[in-house]
């Protein structure tokens, strides 16, 4: 199964969602009229869409079906699946990792596959024939720790730990060190992702920021938030309050598969000027990858 297969099979929940419901609305209504775009408003709603950007969806494909005069179901279905595509091409999805090294720094709250996830970029990138090199800079967990090393063996990349409660700058500042004297292409920082005090965790995001830019001068960054697709609206608000305490730059979404809820993309891409980066979508190492939005938008719908 190639790329768009498994990003097909993973969105399979959601694409029942949001596609079959959409499919079963032009099978009920014998013409396009105002009652089909207040029961696709409300399909898209259900489907985690969110009310701000499924009211903007419907108001946007309003208007193209009156000023193309559209009347055939399949070609308002088409010009949605356009809207959709044109929302999550608004950011910039590439990744920017180009310089040696270049630094990732991943934050999410716990439960959400931080770890996880580094262990599958760690191997995605290693694949690639980078050498990766890992810092666990959440020394607030001993788990953290824990589960980053069993990572790091797995996916063969050195890491650089202290003990738990140590200074998560200080991990980062040996790290970066590190980076440069074993020449590595991509150092991963775990991060916490406490989110009851938005104060320390700036405090503490500031201070590692501070130690990469004096480190690694010039290098590229990339700011990268966790968040689980399965809790749908609630990963959009952990978006909102992350961005008041850290400059983010990409979103991964994991646990795509498992869930009906990946409509919440559609709303993270619409509602902050995040872009989605990278998505989750089966257990699997290969089964984190970066995101494409045509592709992902002809996934819900095909």
């Amino acid at each position: 199964m190639g790329l768009f297969g498994k990003l097909k099979d993973g969105l399979s929940k959601t694409r029942n969602a949001i596609s079959q419901q959409v499919d079963n609305l032009f099978k009920a209504f014998v013409k396009v009229d105002e009652e089909l775009f207040e029961e696709l408003e409300e399909a898209l709603i259900m489907a985690d869409v969110g009310a701000l950007t499924s009211s903007y969806i419907t108001e946007t494909l309003r208007d193209r079906v009156k000023t193309k005069r559209i009347e055939d179901g399949n070609e308002v279905k088409e010009e949605l699946k356009l809207i959709i595509s044109e929302i999550l091409n608004q950011q910039d999805t590439k990744v920017k990792l180009n310089t040696k090294p270049s630094v990732m720094l991943v934050i999410g709250v716990n439960g959400v596959g931080k770890t996880t996830t580094i262990g599958k970029l760690a191997s995605k990138y290693k694949s690639e024939g980078k050498k990766v090199l890992l810092a666990a800079a959440d020394t607030f967990r001993a788990a953290a720790i824990d589960q980053l090393d069993i990572w790091a063996t797995r996916s063969g990349c050195d890491i650089i730990k202290h003990e738990e409660g140590a200074d998560p700058a200080a991990v980062v500042f040996d790290a970066a060190r590190a980076a440069k004297s074993r020449n590595a292409d991509l150092l991963i920082c775990d991060t916490a992702g406490r989110l009851h005090n938005k104060k320390n965790l700036m405090q503490e995001l500031n201070k590692i920021s501070r130690v990469l830019e004096r480190e690694l001068p010039g290098a590229d960054r990339e700011v990268v938030l966790v968040l689980d697709a399965s809790t749908g609206q609630n990963a959009l608000s952990q978006a909102k309050l992350f961005a008041e305490a850290a400059d983010i730059t990409a979103i991964a979404l994991t646990k795509l598969d498992g869930t009906a809820k990946g409509g919440v993309v559609i709303a993270i891409s619409k509602e902050q000027s995040i872009p989605v980066k990278f998505v989750g979508v089966g257990e699997g190492l290969e089964d984190l990858q970066e995101f494409d939005p045509e592709q992902f938008a002809n996934a819900l719908f095909d």
